[in-house]
């Protein structure tokens, strides 16, 4: 009858580890994040111009820390938490975007986190990192969408949300299930459940 409620605990609760793996993978990626200012820029100015919201597919690259961090941590809050620690790194780094880069971030992260949420913490194969990566593209166009993009028209509301779901399901819930099962296999992450799921399927 107690057993069940220890494992429970053990399974939401964080570890020094899992702060410090937080700490590092929000690095890591903001790193990402801050090369990616400069090529993702472009890739969305130049999809702009074709089709005014197509920009939205160059943006999944910058929701990939909430995927990241949720495969990783599975613990409440990672997912959210490493996407922040990437988007102030990106910030303090530089980039044309300043302080509103956290606020995305706080966004995006939130869209990861809400998905790995319905699924109560309990699973992380590819389908629900697919779905965190557009719940973070999500979460990314309503943020936009109150700061600026509610005085534009229907049409590039509509293109900018299906570009952000279609690059936020590639470019960071693909992408992240794949970097995070390649990281697993070199034992990285044999401290994690994600380590040791991979090890027994290699």
């Amino acid at each position: 009858m107690s057993s069940r409620m220890p494992s429970t605990q053990r399974n939401v609760k964080w570890r020094v580890v899992d702060i410090v793996v937080a700490a590092v993978l929000g690095v890591a990626i903001g790193l990402v994040f801050w090369i990616w200012n400069t090529v993702g820029g472009l890739w969305y100015e130049a999809a702009n111009a074709v089709t005014p919201g197509l920009g939205g597919i160059a943006v999944g690259i910058w929701l990939l820390g909430g995927v990241v961090g949720g495969l990783v941590i599975r613990k409440p809050g990672a997912a959210l938490l490493v996407e922040v620690i990437a988007a102030i790194l990106s910030a303090m780094i530089g980039n044309a975007w300043g302080i509103s880069t956290l606020y995305s971030g706080l966004a995006q992260g939130l869209g990861a986190e809400l998905v790995f949420a319905v699924f109560a913490y309990r699973r992380w194969g590819l389908m629900p990192a697919l779905l965190a990566g557009a719940g973070a593209g999500v979460g990314a166009w309503t943020l936009e969408f109150f700061l600026g993009n509610i005085e534009k028209d229907a049409a590039f509301n509509t293109i900018y949300l299906v570009s952000l779901i279609g690059s936020g399901l590639v470019l960071a819930g693909l992408l992240g299930w794949v970097l995070v099962r390649a990281l697993a296999r070199t034992g990285a992450l044999d401290r994690f459940a994600a380590g040791r799921e991979a090890r027994r399927q290699a």
